[in-house]
């Protein structure tokens, strides 16, 4: 058997680097961790820190849109544990990200919300 100990990183590819940089670094605030261009693939690779994890932010130029409704098979979207859910709806909404409402999850009975990024992957914060 296999012993995985966790998640090391998500890989996302957006199509505008500059945009879902900003995103990422600044307005979700996840440390830059190293930004490489690699020229031969006219591409950017940005490697973000979250909690003991990664985000791998990839630019590839033309990439295709992501089907997202109706939902296709695959990754359905990626989930960010908040402490207070309140606080970071009212800071997305202040940065013009608009926030679903506030759900709770009926097996857990924590509360969730999701929003979308520059290029519509769906993002969740889940209140722990």
């Amino acid at each position: 058997m296999i012993k995985i100990s966790n998640i090391h990183h998500v890989a996302i590819i957006c199509s505008d680097y500059q945009t879902s940089k900003h995103f990422y670094v600044d307005i979700l605030g996840f440390p830059i961790i190293q930004e490489t261009y690699r020229k031969e693939r006219n591409s950017y690779k940005l490697d973000l820190k979250i909690g003991n994890s990664q985000i791998e932010l990839f630019s590839f130029p033309n990439p295709p849109q992501r089907v997202s409704k109706p939902e296709a098979c695959g990754l359905r979207h990626l989930a960010f544990a908040v402490e207070n859910i309140e606080e970071s709806v009212k800071y997305l909404n202040s940065q013009n990200i608009e926030v679903e409402n506030i759900r709770d999850d009926e097996i857990t009975g924590k509360r969730f919300t999701f929003f979308k990024d520059p290029d519509n992957l769906p993002l969740e914060i889940y209140e722990v």
